[in-house]
């Protein structure tokens, strides 16, 4: 018989050579920076692969961006956030592109930075120097001063948790000027520094007076404000009564363990909440958050609630392939 490496068949000849080796040094195909730094937008989530650590997808994905237009950055953050739903890759872009091109970071500014939490990463991914600079600079100073005079003091306060850096870290860097008395008092109460209690906003005020036994009632506030306190089991009742989507696919072994689901109605309220198609969507949730949360539900928590989860990450994952997003 003849040689086949010798004499293969013409489909064989036809099939393009390997010109690149992927993370486990197998052939590969090399992508374009643009198409590559577009599949990394839209994947890459900075945590150690099998065969690729954190560092080495910084590295790779900052000398794509060095490698193509700075236009084609601006375009992949926006889209990495509001089409994809990540987070630090496109805070990093976005953080990228405050070094290269004023204009175009303030187009995608707008459009990547759209929460507290997304701020925090940026801010901490400037800071850090792994784009070029150490400090936020003149120009995101601007931008992050306008960013916390577009929100009330009350969505702000909402949004406080969190550290390194904090709001407050944040408030301090970039000296914001107070347009009212109540959001001068507010960025007072927010530093520690002495403000006018009486121009508080008034959920603030519903907070202090909970947190020091004044009020019974627990104020609107997201989970991680409050868990730090001393709270009874009707207070977390309430809580789990005014969660949203997201903090409750997260807490459920707290709220069975804080014996929430044992009041009447609250199984069938979360179980609601679970299965709200209009809520999954508004949280931006990946199908392998939903997995997480059935894979780490404790036995306590209701039978109906656990498979709520595992049933919507399969409908998650339909809608997700089928989405324009490139899932």
């Amino acid at each position: 018989m003849a040689n086949k490496t010798l004499f293969r068949s013409l489909r064989d000849a036809l099939i393009p050579q390997t010109d690149a080796v992927n993370s486990q040094n197998a052939p590969a195909y090399a992508l374009p920076p643009k198409q590559a730094l577009a599949q990394y937008t839209a994947t890459g989530c900075f945590g150690r692969t099998f065969y690729a650590t954190a560092d080495e997808q910084l590295t790779r994905v900052l000398e794509l961006c060095d490698g193509v237009h700075a236009k084609f950055v601006a375009q992949v953050a926006m889209y990495s956030r509001t089409q994809s739903f990540m987070k630090d890759m496109p805070a990093l872009l976005c953080a990228w592109l405050s070094a290269r091109d004023p204009q175009l970071h303030e187009a995608a500014f707008s459009r990547v930075i759209d929460n507290a939490r997304m701020l925090r990463t940026y801010v901490q991914i400037l800071r850090s120097g792994v784009v070029g600079r150490k400090s936020l600079g003149t120009a995101p100073k601007r931008l992050v001063r306008e960013w916390l005079a577009s929100r009330d003091e009350e969505v702000l306060f909402s949004s406080s948790a969190g550290q390194s850096p904090s709001l407050a870290d944040i408030v301090k860097m970039v000296h914001p000027k107070p347009a009212s008395p109540q959001r001068e008092a507010f960025y007072g109460y927010m530093l520690g520094r002495s403000h006018d209690a009486n121009a508080l906003p008034k959920l603030v005020e519903e907070f202090e007076q909970f947190k020091a036994g004044e009020a019974t009632d627990v104020p609107d506030l997201p989970f991680t404000l409050l868990s730090a306190l001393p709270l009874s089991r009707k207070d977390w009742v309430s809580i789990a009564k005014n969660a949203s989507w997201q903090t409750t696919r997260m807490n459920l072994n707290t709220f069975a363990r804080h014996g929430v689901f044992e009041a009447p109605g609250l199984v069938n309220l979360v179980a609601a909440r679970l299965r709200d198609a209009v809520e999954i969507q508004r949280a931006r949730v990946f199908p392998y958050q939903l997995l997480t949360a059935y894979q780490n539900c404790d036995p306590t928590v209701p039978q109906r609630c656990r498979m709520l989860c595992r049933m919507r990450w399969s409908w998650r994952s339909r809608m997700c392939r089928r989405s324009k997003a490139g899932w």
